[in-house]
């Protein structure tokens, strides 16, 4: 019960990562507020945790007025706001060229403005309280790694690192710490659904080329990444900010051109 007593918002909280957060954080004893753009499965998601310890709001992280909503129920519901978890984002490809302009700038709406709005109405809360507060915003290997064709995707999630840093640095004298969960593949319905058209293309599980230069071999649950999440909003991350924690089963330590020796099936300068 390491969240015991406290209250945390998830944005992004209907299905996938955020569901599973909302779920680990109950576990673990906290109030949570879950939010999102998609009604039934937020309530979906809020009717399975146990009754009295989640509320459900629906509302749009790229909206000021929603945000600051999200903010006023999370401290009606419990009292106060000691986590906030940006975790809503989208990923739809597009290469620099090809992409739709609007849909860039859809995707920066998301994934990076709404992170900055949820810390913009949250801080001043946490501050006012006394005690500091944490916020934990899950961004991606693709926001260390770059990967084809998701320029836009890619440069919201390294712009959410440090926009995380950034308020490590600036609000850590109020007790305010900031870290960054970066997963790399995930077996969430959103990745599930971007890789059925190389599935079907390939005549075979996408997740087995995806990860097949990964030291461990697979793609994470969304279960997998709250473990981190979990250790982030708690006391005993205390000491603990401006982190980046890749939960990646390795990826990020993959040298391509070994990777490509390695799966021709031979060793290196063999």
């Amino acid at each position: 019960m390491r969240l015991d007593g406290k209250v945390a918002l998830i944005t992004g909280g209907a299905r996938g990562i955020g569901a599973a957060i909302a779920k680990r954080f109950v576990d673990d004893g906290a109030k949570v507020v879950i939010t999102d753009v998609e009604k039934v499965g937020l309530e979906k998601t809020a009717h399975s945790l146990k009754s009295g310890m989640v509320a459900a709001l629906a509302g749009d992280v790229t909206n000021w007025d929603d945000v600051q909503k999200m903010v006023q129920e999370t401290v009606k519901f419990g009292g106060k706001i000691d986590v906030l978890v940006n975790n809503a984002g989208i990923d739809p490809g597009g290469s620099i060229v090809d992409i739709d302009i609007a849909l860039w700038k859809k995707l920066l709406d998301v994934n990076l403005n709404g992170p900055f709005l949820c810390m913009r109405a949250a801080i001043p809360q946490m501050i006012k309280q006394g005690k500091g507060g944490s916020i934990v915003s899950i961004a991606s290997l693709a926001g260390v790694r770059c990967l084809p064709s998701m320029p836009a995707y890619c440069a919201s999630k390294g712009g959410l690192i440090q926009l995380a840093l950034q308020a490590a640095l600036e609000y850590g004298p109020k007790g305010i710490r900031s870290n960054v969960v970066a997963p790399g593949a995930t077996k969430t319905e959103m990745l599930i659904n971007a890789m059925k058209g190389l599935s079907d293309a390939i005549k075979k599980d996408a997740f087995e080329v995806l990860t097949e230069s990964v030291p461990l071999r697979r793609a994470a649950t969304p279960e997998e990444i709250t473990g981190a999440c979990s250790f982030l909003a708690s006391d005993d991350s205390s000491f603990v900010s401006g982190a980046v924690l890749l939960v990646d089963g390795g990826a990020a330590i993959v040298d391509v051109s070994g990777a490509s020796v390695a799966r021709a099936g031979v060793g290196w300068g063999v």
